[in-house]
This record gives structure tokens, C-alpha cells and sequence, in this order.
């Protein structure tokens, strides 16, 4: 298994950041360059979503862990890897921790890791700056709304 990750902390609360992260992954959201999300179902372990990349085909993922609050992850079958993106969000103060982890794993993993994980995980930092620009937004994405 190859992975990486990038962690950053912000003095947004968490219940915000996670609606913001929510929002995304429902397709509520999106910005300029970013990934566009399509729900299949409900925001819960085991729905189907459909990913486009800026740019890139559409693929499908999968909802594989959702703890409220706290953590997110979704799997990608490509070929012989599995690709899972996992969100983490601690409360540290008086703010948040954010962590965007990717983790590629399968036979080839220790070989193709290194060469496609930097490039898939190469937006991390602009994806996290965009989360915190959309979790800090005051018409942005209310906690109390993300049942919505």
C-alpha cells in the first residue's frame, strides 16, 4: 500500500467545516477547477457517486466510511488498485484539523504509488483552501442545513 496525506489546521469550527465537506461530496458545492460530485442516493456508507475532474472522464466511488462530524472516506476501483479518499476533521482548540489522506492499494501499489499519487494528490492544498474559504462563508453551507 502507498499513501499521503496533507493536514491543515483552520479556526473554523468543525460542525462548519463538515457541512462544507458534506456539501461538496453532495454536489452542493463546487469551485473553479474542482472536482463536480453527483450523489446517487443518500450521504451514507455504501452510495455510489459519480466524480468528474476538471478537465478529466467521470469515474465512480463509493462511500465506504462516514462517521458525522469527524470522517469521510470514498473507494475507487481503477484496474488492479483501490483508491480511497479519506477526510478527517479533530476539533484542536478552538478550531479544526483537517487531514485529506490518499491511500492506493493492490498488487502494483507499491510501484504505480509513487508515480500516481502525487499526481491525483497534488490538489490537496488547493481543495483544503477552498473547503475553508466555503466553510467560512457566512450564506456558505449552514451545519443546520446540511440534513437538507
Amino acid at each position: 500500500m502507498w499513501s499521503t496525506e496533507y493536514t491543515e489546521e483552520t479556526e473554523l469550527a468543525p460542525a462548519r467545516v463538515w457541512a462544507a465537506l458534506r456539501a461538496l461530496h453532495e454536489g452542493r458545492f463546487t469551485y473553479e477547477g474542482g472536482d463536480d460530485y453527483v450523489l446517487h442516493g443518500p450521504f451514507a456508507v455504501g452510495t455510489r457517486l459519480s466524480v468528474t475532474p476538471d478537465g478529466q472522464e467521470t469515474f465512480d466511488s463509493t462511500i465506504v466510511e462516514l462517521i458525522e462530524g469527524s470522517a469521510y472516506a470514498d473507494e475507487t476501483i481503477y484496474g488492479d488498485l483501490t483508491l480511497r479518499f479519506r477526510h478527517l476533521l479533530e476539533p484542536v482548540g478552538t478550531g479544526t484539523r483537517v487531514t485529506h489522506r490518499l491511500e492506493i492499494d493492490g498488487e502494483p501499489s507499491d510501484e504505480v504509488g509513487p508515480q500516481l499519487g502525487p499526481q491525483i494528490a497534488g490538489d490537496f492544498p488547493e481543495v483544503m483552501r477552498h473547503l475553508f474559504i466555503a466553510a467560512a462563508s457566512n450564506d456558505a453551507w449552514d451545519p443546520e442545513d446540511a440534513d437538507a
